[in-house]
């Protein structure tokens, strides 16, 4: 007897009610007179309503007059086939707003009833980030090998010829050649940070402690660049270990405090948690398998934030609105973490004023 007929099988199969009801997309059950027949958890806590209300409630008490999701499902209603909406403003009764992907379709040997799916963009988004800041990281990457070669190997020829000229030449002269020696200083730094987005090795890793890491960083800030800086620590100590790379984690927690520590200068505040959260799979560089990124880290400070027209385009190469920086940090943290099959964001809140730079990171598995 085959396994999917034996009755064994068959009983373990779970009951399609229940297969809906928990089900991480929100999915809402529409009968022929386009009404709510069933929603599933996930839709109960999008619309902060329970099922039986709206059922009995309606579509008049949940969307508003102008919501475009109306007309949407009323097209889907009168008409056959699947129908889709990407990032749909759906506007509630009472004000609530939120953008999602809204996927309609029939359902098989039931006429006029239809399964409405949809995906909020908060998830929808962190995916687009992250395809944004490996393209980015790219980017960055033939920018970095095309200054290393066209610009770095004059340089020693400069200052050689400057210092050359020095000797020959009064007091005025030699500040000259002096200040022309401290420019190609300066390029050479540059162009030395560049550098470090032309290594596309693989990245070695290991099970880690983020915490011990975020320790060190820690440490290492309070004696230099953050020092006169509050910090506070609110960790998860039940977080399983990272897999990551230490030295690599380091230089991307360094960037972020350092950046989080120059926006709000001394006695602002600079807070680091740690949580895990149930995240998305992603796909790790190199490899065809996906992998959770549950652990989430975030640097959050008090400082002004980014300017608006500014945050699209943080993680982009020489993006700053600071004099004294050459916009790499960020868009440095971008490659490390897409090495890592990870994603960081940029978030900015009102209530209270602060801003988080979130990464969320794979665990170990046992897998790498």
């Amino acid at each position: 007897m085959s396994p999917l007929a034996s009755p064994a099988y068959t009983r373990a199969i779970p009951n399609a009610a229940d297969v809906l009801s928990f089900l991480p997309t929100p999915v809402l059950i529409i009968d022929p007179d386009g009404r709510i027949a069933q929603a599933n958890i996930a839709a109960e806590s999008l619309f902060n309503t329970s099922q039986s209300a709206l059922r009995d409630r309606g579509w008049d008490a949940l969307l508003a007059a102008d919501s475009p999701f109306r007309s949407l499902l009323a097209e889907a209603t009168g008409g056959e086939g699947n129908f889709a909406a990407y990032d749909l403003d759906l506007n509630l009764v009472g004000g609530t707003r939120f953008r999602a992907d809204v996927l309609i379709a029939p359902i098989g040997d039931h006429p006029g009833w239809l399964t409405v799916a949809l995906q909020t963009r908060a998830v929808a988004s962190l995916v687009d980030r992250q395809l944004v800041h490996q393209g980015a990281a790219r980017s960055a990457v033939g920018v970095a090998a095309m200054l290393a070669h066209e610009i770095k190997n004059p340089l020693s020829g400069i200052r050689g010829a400057a210092q050359l000229l020095a000797h020959n030449l009064d007091e005025d002269g030699r500040e000259l050649t002096d200040l022309v020696c401290t420019e190609v200083d300066r390029i050479r730094n540059l162009v030395d940070r560049m550098e470090s987005f032309t290594d596309t090795r693989r990245v070695e890793r290991a099970p880690e402690n983020i915490h011990a890491v975020l320790g060190h960083v820690r440490r290492v800030a309070e004696q230099g660049f953050a020092r006169g800086v509050t910090f506070r620590e609110r960790y998860d100590p039940s977080l399983p270990p990272v897999l990551g790379n230490r030295d690599a984690l380091v230089q991307v927690f360094l960037n972020l405090v350092k950046n989080a520590a120059e926006a709000v200068e001394a006695g602002g505040e600079i807070m680091i948690t740690t949580a895990y959260r149930h995240g998305l799979r992603v796909a790790v560089k190199g490899s065809e398998r996906r992998v959770s990124v549950p652990l989430e880290v975030c640097v959050i400070d008090n400082g002004p934030g980014a300017p608006a027209d500014m945050e699209e385009h943080l993680f982009d190469p020489f993006v700053t609105s600071k004099r004294s920086s050459q916009g790499l940090g960020l868009a440095l943290v971008a490659k490390i973490i897409g090495e890592h099959g990870g994603i960081v964001e940029y978030e900015r809140t009102q209530v209270p004023p602060r801003t988080i730079f979130r990464v969320l990171l794979p665990m170990q598995d046992g897998k790498s």
